[in-house]
């Protein structure tokens, strides 16, 4: 038990010192577990989501700078806050998905599709007010980057929500948050991070083309046989 926490301890501490920057092990860790989360979601793999719970916690340390010492000493609270809120909605997704999955034929866990007219006046809806209640709640607790910090909280909850039902436009708002993080975390000091964040704006591209290319085939697939019939 001594070892294990021995071993736990220098995990945590660990540090590596880039171009004269202190950085956290455990920040590059978390970030990469997210990477990983990302192209496991992708993939449309259920391993996504326990994947991501686990650089969720890595990186709720690596946020709360002024409660666990971080180099940076920067409390950010919406990076720390949607941290938990990954893992509260990653483990609804991940149960959806594996719902999905037993009722589907094939090892792809969810089949995507367009948001309706509804869900997105939903997701314009939630972004503003959520972002600007965040905003003043951030504010209030001393959260540095409070705009920023709130719209980077709510996009990612509305993009891990729309991954969970399967929706194209998840992708379009990681890109939107992507956009405000890289600038945010490169002023705060935490290079990994915003290099990730960075780096996601190339793969949520990607990832975006590929389900919507999957959502044509499908369509395609389902129309065929209707016109072979009507021929």
């Amino acid at each position: 038990m001594e070892y294990l926490s021995d071993a736990l301890t220098g995990f945590l501490t660990a540090q590596l010192t880039i171009a004269g920057v202190p950085i956290l092990v455990r920040e590059i860790v978390g970030n990469l577990f997210g990477l990983a989360c990302a192209f496991l979601g992708m993939k449309r793999n259920v391993w996504a989501w326990p994947v991501g719970i686990i650089g969720n916690a890595l990186l709720f340390t690596v946020f709360l700078g002024g409660v666990f010492h971080t180099p940076q000493n920067l409390d950010l609270y919406g990076q720390a806050g949607r941290q938990v809120m990954f893992i509260v909605v990653s483990l609804y997704g991940w149960g959806h998905w594996l719902r999905t999955r037993h009722s589907a034929e094939g090892d792809a866990a969810i089949e995507p599709r367009w948001a309706t007219a509804g869900e997105r006046i939903t997701l314009i809806a939630v972004a503003i007010l959520g972002t600007v209640a965040c905003a003043s709640i951030f504010s209030a607790l001393g959260s540095w980057g409070p705009w920023a910090d709130a719209w980077i909280f709510v996009g990612s909850m509305l993009a891990t929500w729309g991954m969970a039902r399967g929706w194209n436009e998840f992708w379009l708002i990681w890109i939107a948050v992507d956009a405000v993080g890289v600038p945010l975390l490169l002023k705060g000091g935490y290079y990994p991070s915003a290099a990730l964040y960075l780096f996601y704006g190339a793969f949520v591209t990607w990832g975006f083309i590929s389900w919507v290319r999957l959502g044509y085939k499908a369509d395609e697939e389902v129309s065929e046989p209707e016109f072979a019939a009507v021929r």
